[in-house]
């Protein structure tokens, strides 16, 4: 076997070890027999799916191809093409990563072909594996002869001692310096086919599920307990509160004996995960998107880190633009029809790297934040990271102006002019502004000192501390000098949260419902599970934030307290499963299909790893005056005699309903159980029992059906499915049949809209976007608010629509 590091310039050290395969040239090794357990870790092998799941090498900057699916097959109906090749490792990849174990052994087979005319008789061959960095080992080799299939066919083994947290494939041509020098020699097109690589099956993947309760009963911080999440994004759209953040969760993975996970690598994080609120308590999981990576969105990035979202209507079309940090290098962005998708990425290479006129002296090009401003205009807030040193060392320290901003494009995507400094001081990263009341606000977080930033200095008077969030005020966004500073915002959140919990901070300010909040992390869940030694995995908080007559900010204070609850919990309605206001032990995993409560184009989550004795919980759910009659859940039994206890207000509090979860393998089912005596606010908690040591059931939705008796405001209501320009939409229409003024809300998985004081016999209409195609049968609810006999009255009607698909 050769083991060769690469570098940049592409110089190898070669190294020989005998580890199950001598690669001298025209070796042909017996495979090793395969074993029944045995699995082939490469998908899509025969390319019959196109190139799924394969992609460009891209270990190095230079390495560049194009692949393409040709009829020109060894077998089957498809093979890929390997053309304009730049480097001799520019070839088909396919990552391994969490299949190919340190140790094992595997057989190698895979059919290879070139034609190049001026190619030369005979050519060497290599499959080659990745493992990181710059550690590349060759595992197989074959000689081809010029327009025959030759077959790769033999057996390596993985030291033991291998790091295999990154295992990539790829096949290449031996290596040179500089292959451009004669391309027929060392750059020709070939073809590939039937790649296999069978032994020893993935190792299953260890449980993320976290045991403990993270977020106390009655607690409003961390936000969630199941899952982590840093450098959140506060966004809101329709009367929601969306958090974008940082999946601390990728990396997460606990011993199954002392329950304490390695460190985190933040450059395994490719993916951005989402959660939702309509009242800043009880949160729905949105799940991860995946971001960067190979089957990413935005496949030409690696990472996603330090997200920021905003929304715009650009040709007439609102967009929705989430922006993030490929490492520390750069920052790109991708596009969705949603606040959760679709996602699409409308550019093909970053959008904020070392070109980016204005970025030449920033260290770290990434922590991208969006502002869109009320006329229109956007903006871009960017870098961090070491100072020039070409400053002075004082002024490295306490102006380090490592931080710019940057218009963007009409279309978000694109970025116009030069980028201008923003002189923060004591400056390291997280930018972010918001504007109040004709001001705009700067936050940024600030650096811990150190060589980078001028060695040992003084920090001007009421500069900020290491890791604390400080912040600028202007009359101009993309005017910031360094006389602008206004304070400390937010000290560390070690002040608040105690041991184990310090490090640097990434912050948002967000509106909502006319209060402003402020958010932030801290490893207060990774506290709870493993005490004051933490592993650097991240949890999101918010804070209210409130000003002084002069517009500064009253300093913040960290609490697990939390904010409060904006409104009650309303439950009668079809809701997200994985929507918690407080939890024990359970996880949550996407499933096929759109979901129940946002429509089909959003992702649909289920909640899973339930067992004996683990638990959820929402926080004030208002039942109203005449109560409830029932409640139903969507579940997929998975053990039997399993069943959901309903309690009220407390975890050992009174079972109010019994929920038996069904027969294991009936698949998908609505079951229901009666309520009675229920009324007014209470925290609900579903308990779970069944056998132990088992999985009980998985958990789609929830919705209560309220008791019957009430008065009810009389109205008569439509939903009907139409096309325009290729999309469906869903047009719901109300008439009140009542003798005094109602209010209406029309509500959707596309969008809700309300109505005051609607008149008797007045109709409303409202033709909701569902941003697809096509949209399954379901139906609209329409909820009438009124008074009869002096009292307030809420009445649910609801309307069918069919399915529908345009254009086809």
């Amino acid at each position: 076997m050769e083991q060769r590091m690469r570098r940049t310039a592409r110089g190898r050290v070669a190294a020989i070890a005998a580890v199950g395969l001598m690669l001298a040239a025209g070796f042909v090794a017996r495979a090793a027999p395969v074993q029944a357990a045995d699995t082939n870790l490469i998908v899509n092998g025969g390319f019959e799916e196109g190139l799924a799941n394969w992609f460009v090498n891209n270990g190095n900057a230079s390495d560049s191809a194009v692949l393409s699916s040709t009829p020109d097959a060894y077998s089957g109906s498809s093979a890929v093409l390997v053309a304009s090749r730049a480097t001799t490792g520019s070839g088909p990849m396919q990552d391994l990563s969490g299949k190919a174990q340190a140790g094992q052994t595997y057989a190698l087979t895979a059919r290879i072909r070139y034609e190049n005319p001026s190619g030369p008789a005979t050519k060497q061959f290599f499959a080659t594996m990745h493992y990181g960095a710059a550690t590349y080992t060759n595992l197989v080799s074959v000689v081809a002869t010029k327009g025959q299939w030759a077959q790769f066919n033999g057996t390596f083994t993985i030291p033991a001692g291998q790091n295999v947290s990154t295992a990539r494939l790829f096949f290449e041509t031996p290596w040179t310096s500089n292959p451009s020098s004669d391309p027929n020699l060392h750059l020709m097109d070939f073809q590939l086919d039937d790649v296999s690589v069978v032994g020893a099956a993935p190792p299953a993947a260890p449980s993320k599920t976290i045991e403990v309760v993270g977020k106390l009963p009655g607690e409003h911080n961390p936000l969630i307990g199941h899952k982590f999440g840093a450098d959140g994004f506060g966004f809101v759209h329709d009367g929601r509160v969306y958090m974008y953040m940082t999946n601390d969760t990728q990396g997460y993975a606990p011993d199954p004996v002392t329950g304490i996970s390695p460190g985190i690598n933040y450059g395994d994080i490719n993916q951005i995960t989402v959660i939702s609120s309509e009242d800043l308590v009880n949160w729905t999981d949105h799940g991860e998107i995946q971001v960067a990576g190979p089957n990413g969105v935005a496949p030409f990035t690696g990472n996603s880190w330090a997200p920021g979202m905003t929304k715009k209507v650009v040709n007439g079309e609102e967009k929705f633009f989430l922006y993030y940090a490929n490492g520390g290098g750069s920052s790109n962005v991708i596009t969705g029809g949603s606040p959760v998708g679709p996602w699409t990425s409308e550019r093909t290479s970053t959008l904020i790297n070392g070109s980016t006129p204005g970025a030449e002296d920033v260290a770290w090009k990434f922590d991208p934040a969006p502002f869109v401003d009320d006329d229109g205009e956007p903006y871009l807030y960017f870098g961090g990271g070491p100072a020039s040193t070409s400053m002075p060392p004082a002024e490295r320290f306490n102006n380090p102006k490592n931080l710019r901003v940057i218009g963007l494009g009409d279309d978000m995507v694109s970025t116009e002019g030069s980028a201008a400094v923003v002189d923060a001081p004591v400056a390291f990263e997280a930018g972010h502004v918001f504007k109040r009341e004709g001001k705009y606000y700067f936050s940024y977080s600030s650096h811990f000192g150190g060589n980078d930033f001028g060695g040992p200095q003084t920090p001007l008077p009421g500069y900020p501390g290491g890791g604390q969030i400080g912040y600028m005020i202007s009359d101009d966004p993309t005017s910031w000098p360094k006389e602008t500073y206004a304070g400390v915002l937010f000290p560390n959140q070690s002040q608040f949260f105690g041991a184990g919990t310090g490090g640097n901070n990434h912050q948002s300010v967000f509106e909502f419902e006319g209060k402003h909040y402020f958010t932030y992390h801290g490893p207060t869940l990774n506290k709870r599970i493993t005490g004051n030694t933490t592993q650097g995995y991240r949890s999101p908080h918010i804070q209210q934030l409130t000003f002084n007559p002069d517009g500064t900010i009253q300093q913040v204070v960290g609490t697990y307290a939390g904010v409060q609850q904006v409104r009650n919990f309303d439950p009668y309605r079809v809701f997200e499963a994985e929507t918690f206001g407080w939890s024990k032990g359970v996880a949550t995993a996407k499933v096929d299909g759109g979901s129940p409560q946002f429509g089909a184009a959003a992702p649909n989550l289920v909640v899973r790893d339930i067992d004996n004795g683990d638990w959820t919980a929402l926080s004030s759910v208002d039942f109203g005056d005449n109560g409830v009659r029932s409640v139903t859940a969507k579940v997929r039994a998975l053990a039997a005699d399993a069943q959901i206890e309903v309690r009220l207000d407390d975890l050992t509090g009174p079972v109010v309903a019994t929920i038996p979860a069904g027969t294991p393998g009936a698949g998908w089912a609505e079951v229901t159980a009666e309520l009675e005596g229920v009324n007014g606010v209470h925290d609900v908690y579903f308990t779970y029992t069944g056998p132990a040591g088992a999985d009980l059931f998985e958990i789609d939705s929830w919705s209560f059906q309220a008791a019957t008796g009430q008065p009810e405001l009389p109205a008569t209501v439509t939903a009907l499915v139409r096309c325009l320009a290729g999309r469906a939409y869903v047009a719901v229409q109300a008439r009140n049949d009542h003798d005094a003024p109602v209010g209406i809300s029309l509500e959707t998985p596309y969008g809700e809209r309300s109505f005051a004081a609607v008149a008797p016999g007045g109709n409303v209409y409202q033709s909701f976007n569902t941003r697809a195609a096509s949209v399954v049968a379901g139906v609209a609810t329409v909820r009438v608010t009124g008074v009869i006999d002096g009292r307030d009255v809420t009445t649910v009607h609801t309307a069918p629509h069919p399915a529908t698909t345009c254009g086809g």
